[in-house]
């Protein structure tokens, strides 16, 4: 645990904590096709499995570990005692085949003469069975955002041969660099502008590596969390001969200044040229690359649990939340330990709540028409492993799949008058969530930086892939009164730096009221889908019309951030 907040701040979460009880005791549905439950949530409940959750004794969370068999077996437990069912077969556990490719510390790197100091200047692995990468005179090929995009009309390779070449390229796409220029959607980012896609994009093009030169603004997080992420075992799902780029990383904005320069040219002239066009462009230096690799295969696991419709058992209504994080790293002196309260020990507790309120309905005799499954997704964190093994190989199949509603990192800053749905304005599914805003008198707007891709960087984006409509929401950026605000800022020093680092632990004085808040606009929202025949669909205009398209013939635009 981190220093505490001086008396006077714990008078005030004293009075926020006081609030949240008077507030989220009692949380009523909107009406709907049925009449509305009376559900309880028990903030020292939620409290408690966050705090267990993300305590040493879990060592972080990470796949394959001993912290994944005491999670696998806390969460295990908990559903049973809900009463809810396993839902491979009985079995709570659904199998993710991984492998944990592991670059070794000590790495020889040079690019264009300079030397490189491994996490310092530059973070790379390989996802290869290979036991090592041994490059030599390899060369350097500046490809812009190395995106290959027809319906935009831009192809950063075309016309270059990449075999046996590294990639190199921008974070982000051309729309955050230059947003009034129509290109793309503008500072919302797309998934082009992802690291996953940019390193298969380089795959499918032949190249012999990818490399993202790292911009804190357009990245939307600083080198920190690169170095804390992409170092150690990387974990990812075993796949048949994949194509896939020999080595992969980044490198930062002041070293890949330098290496352009060395090369007789100009970086930010260049970041401006690609911003305006498609464009790649040979470096005419090379790198020598080398450092061993070690893979080790293990089976991780998703929790998966179910409890059952009364009328259309075969439909289901889904809830995901991923347990893992990014475990312990031994070569810190200090703490070693990503306990990951936040992110997102906080969100797998939420739907453990949210399924007790679901549970206790059942035994009440009022259960939902409709199946409800929970999914604790492992290896979120090394790319949405869990959850795409699910979406790839369902334990109910995705034409029963009614929706997702998506937990991660919940809100520990208080109450909240509005409520960020990410991507909005994707889906019809949203629609429930703002129907169940009412009662509260919320407000539901897009979030504050569509520039960070919030869509595509949790669980939800693997089911929506495959056409299943998928909310990622919560929180918002209005605190409920002055007091909120007042500490909000204050939890806001304290957090700060803390995504994806030893910070994120449990803390007593985080005011929980906004969360709970937010699992009951959930448990609202889902609760009134599983009563009902509805199948929602995306908008016309959206990435994922084409696999389940929405009732409305008319796009729906996404409702303009905060200025």
């Amino acid at each position: 645990m981190r220093s505490l907040l001086p008396v006077s701040a714990l008078a005030l979460l004293s009075a926020c904590g006081q609030q949240a009880t008077e507030t989220q005791s009692h949380v009523q549905t909107p009406t709907q096709s049925q009449e509305s439950a009376q559900v309880n949530f028990d903030e020292a409940r939620f409290r408690e499995d966050i705090k267990t959750l993300s305590s040493d004794k879990f060592e972080g969370r990470a796949p394959t570990t001993h912290g994944e068999k005491l999670t696998l077996d806390y969460l295990t437990t908990a559903f049973k005692e809900m009463g809810l069912s396993g839902a491979n077969k009985g079995d709570f556990l659904q199998a993710v085949p991984m492998v944990s490719y592991t670059a070794d510390e000590e790495q020889a790197i040079s690019f264009a003469g300079i030397e490189l100091k491994h996490r310092k200047d530059i973070v790379l692995g390989s996802r290869h069975d290979n036991g090592g990468i041994n490059i030599k005179d390899a060369p350097l090929v500046f490809v812009g955002y190395g995106i290959t995009a027809p319906e935009y009309n831009w192809d950063d390779y075309q016309g270059i041969d990449m075999t046996g070449k590294i990639a190199v390229m921008l974070v982000n796409d051309p729309g955050f660099a230059k947003p009034e220029s129509g290109l793309f959607n503008g500072k919302a980012m797309t998934y082009y502008g992802r690291w996953d896609y940019k390193y298969k994009e380089a795959s499918d093009h032949g190249a012999l590596g990818a490399i993202i030169i790292h911009d804190t603004a357009p990245a939307s997080y600083p080198w920190s969390v690169v170095e804390n992420s992409w170092t150690g075992a990387q974990q990812d799902l075993v796949q048949s001969k994949a194509k896939r780029v020999q080595v992969e990383g980044w490198i930062t904005l002041d070293v890949a200044t330098q290496l352009f320069t060395q090369s007789g040219l100009s970086l930010p002239e260049l970041m401006d040229k690609a911003a305006n066009g498609s464009l790649n462009y040979p470096l005419q230096q090379t790198a020598n690359i080398q450092f061993a690799n070690k893979a080790e295969y293990a089976n991780s696991y998703n929790v998966v649990a179910t409890l059952a419709g009364s009328k259309t058992p075969d439909e289901h209504v889904l809830f995901s939340a991923h347990w893992d994080h990014i475990g312990v790293d031994e070569s810190k002196t200090d703490d070693k330990i990503y306990n990951g309260a936040l992110d997102n020990a906080s969100g797998t507790a939420g739907i453990l709540e949210i399924a007790r309120q679901f549970a206790q309905q059942a035994k009440n005799g009022q259960p939902s028409d409709r199946s409800i499954t929970f999914i604790a997704t492992t290896g979120e964190e090394q790319g949405l492993l869990g959850s795409r093994y699910y979406a790839a190989n369902p334990l109910y199949p995705i034409d029963k799949s009614v929706a997702v509603f998506n937990l991660d990192s919940t809100n520990i800053y208080g109450r909240t008058s509005d409520y960020t749905i990410v991507g909005k304005g994707k889906s019809e599914l949203e629609e429930y969530l703002i129907k169940a805003l009412e009662p509260l008198q919320r407000i539901a707007k897009a979030e504050r930086h569509p520039e960070s891709g919030g869509f595509f960087r949790s669980d939800h984006f693997s089911f929506a892939q495959k056409g299943i409509p998928a909310v990622f929401a919560g929180g918002g950026s209005q605190p409920i009164d002055e007091a909120t605000s007042q500490y909000k800022a204050k939890m806001k020093l304290i957090m700060k730096g803390c995504y994806h680092n030893t910070c994120d632990e449990y803390r007593e004085d985080w005011d929980l009221s906004g969360a709970l808040e937010d699992i009951g606009v959930y448990f609202n929202a889902a609760h009134a889908l599983a009563n009902s025949d509805d199948w929602p669909g995306y908008y016309q205009g959206t990435e994922f019309h084409r696999l389940r398209a929405a009732k409305s013939t008319e796009a729906q635009a996404a409702i303009s951030a905060d200025e």
